[in-house]
């Protein structure tokens, strides 16, 4: 599943953006990806640069504002109590989500690489950009690893558009129109472990 607005209502660069000072600056980019003036990997790349000099213990300030979505818990552990493997996948930060995921006993773990120097972000990734493409790919090779015959996605946004067209069944949770129109099923209010019921219905067990 997406992190942000999905297992987590917050947006990590919108939590580091609001501590650097450059919130609406972060913002305005992001409004015109979504506009479609810019592609994820492009406004990811502006958006990560308004960081640079920022101290790296602010991720830790950080991280203390993210809130996960109501429903997360009892989601993670009932998938768990179903014999489900769950991973996340985000166009965030590893930063950000890897201990999240460690909060939640997750382990399967793909985002975004903050690079620092000295004690700072430079402003810059390293590593391969995690984008919709990055996040198909990486439910593949996780079933592909885990054996996987059953595979479920979760996801908000159009970054989420991919991984869910791949998997066998996909979960728009509070997203956009355009993604509650292509996924097999949507919670459009409510917490996030009413997709419990959706999968016990649609797919049964992994």
């Amino acid at each position: 599943m997406d992190v942000d607005s999905t297992l987590a209502a917050t947006e990590g660069i919108d939590l580091l953006a609001g501590i650097a000072g450059v919130g609406e600056q972060v913002a305005a980019i992001t409004e015109r990806a979504m506009q479609g003036e810019l592609d994820f990997a492009a406004s990811l790349r502006e958006r990560v640069g308004l960081l640079a000099g920022l101290s790296a213990a602010a991720i830790g300030q950080a991280n203390a504002a993210v809130r996960l979505n109501p429903g997360a818990q009892r989601l993670v552990d009932g998938l768990r109590e179903r014999g489900w493997e769950v991973g996340l996948v985000s166009g965030g930060f590893t930063a950000m989500v890897e201990p999240l995921a460690a909060g939640l006993g997750i382990e399967l773990v793909q985002a975004n690489i903050l690079e620092v120097a000295g004690g700072q972000l430079t402003g810059r990734l390293t590593g391969s950009i995690v984008d919709r493409a990055g996040n198909a790919a990486a439910l593949r090779r996780w079933a592909a690893e885990l054996a996987a015959s059953t595979t479920v996605a979760m996801g908000d946004g159009a970054n989420d558009l991919d991984m869910m067209a791949a998997a066998d069944l996909s979960i728009a949770f509070h997203a956009k129109p355009a993604v509650q129109a292509k996924a097999s099923a949507a919670i459009v209010h409510g917490p996030l472990d009413q997709a419990l019921e959706i999968i016990d219905a649609e797919v049964g067990g992994p």
